[in-house]
């Protein structure tokens, strides 16, 4: 195969695997990856961009920021064609967008123009959406609002985490960038603009966020604790009147609609399965619990707990 032209990759994440993987598969000219050092404090559960680089035979650089002269001048010295971005987390200023001599193009995982900004896939799910995707747009200096070159769509069903629906978008977004890669390789870009005020724009997300209120209805406190659901930090509350019980972890729950059993908040276990009754008088079936990090299983409950908790 004959190269079709050069690029410059910022990547991280699956999204970034798997987008890289498509521009090899396509034979570009992919001169340089920049990716992020893994955190060690970060579940990383993710596969490696700066892996599938070394296996490609292609040069990283991890810098802490991408934006400084230093970098910039090794762009220029590559004069690639295109810069993509593929899940990589910092903003990419003017100076390093105007590299690219075709233009810059980010994959992101919502269905522009919904969920612009940070941790879209965890909002979606928190937000009760039915449906998602990823969509391949040009970059500009405002995140996630350049035109849109390509967008597949992904069902959320209703008991699906947000690491499920992960899973989805990682394809959603490999067959977006196919979809697009041909165009973009002949210099045929097909763009439409995004109506910003159609859509939405969300910051990120801290573990703190994952803090359930007991004053919501079934269906909210079901989507908050699959929005957050390992890998993620996890839903959590205090045990109320429990000052030896630091956090209480609701790891994983499935929404059935079914009626709840009392007439409050409350927690408790019902022919070996846990449930949570919610003030809205549904209740949820809670499959995973913690108490300050270790599992609690119904004779564990039991004993710290006795037959319920009780939510103000």
């Amino acid at each position: 195969m004959t190269q079709a032209g050069r690029a410059v990759v910022f990547a991280y994440h699956d999204v970034g695997v798997r987008c890289l993987s498509m521009l090899l598969a396509h034979d570009v000219d992919v001169a340089l990856v920049v990716t992020h050092s893994d955190n060690p404090d970060e579940n990383i559960f993710f596969a490696s961009v700066a892996e599938l680089a070394g296996l490609a035979g292609i040069p990283v650089v991890t810098p802490d920021d991408p934006n400084t002269p230093a970098l910039v001048e090794r762009l220029r010295a590559i004069a690639p064609d295109w810069l993509f971005s593929f899940y990589y987390r910092h903003m990419l200023d003017e100076t390093i967008l105007g590299v690219a001599r075709v233009g810059a193009f980010n994959m992101h995982g919502s269905l522009l123009p919904k969920y612009r900004g940070r941790v879209p896939i965890n909002w979606a799910v928190l937000h009760g959406e039915s449906e998602t995707g990823a969509t391949l747009h040009r970059m500009e200096l405002k995140p996630d609002a350049g035109a849109r070159l390509s967008q597949r769509r992904v069902p959320i069903l209703p008991n699906d985490t947000a690491h499920q629906v992960f899973g989805k978008v990682v394809v959603a977004a490999e067959l977006a960038l196919e979809d697009a890669l041909p165009g973009i390789l002949r210099g045929d870009i097909d763009e439409t603009p995004l109506e910003l005020s159609a859509g939405s724009y969300f910051g990120g997300r801290t573990p703190e966020d994952g803090r359930v209120s007991w004053h919501n209805d079934a269906w909210s406190i079901h989507n908050l604790i699959r929005a957050v659901a390992p890998p993620y930090p996890g839903a959590f509350c205090d045990v109320p009147g429990d000052a030896d019980a630091r956090r209480l972890h609701l790891l994983g729950s499935y929404y059935r609609g079914e009626p709840a059993r009392g007439d409050r908040a409350r927690l408790y276990w019902e022919r070996g399965r846990s449930h949570a009754d919610c003030i809205d008088g549904e209740r949820l079936l809670l499959t995973a619990l913690a108490l300050d990090g270790a599992p609690l299983d119904e004779a564990a409950f039991r004993a710290r707990f006795g037959e319920e908790i009780l939510f103000n």
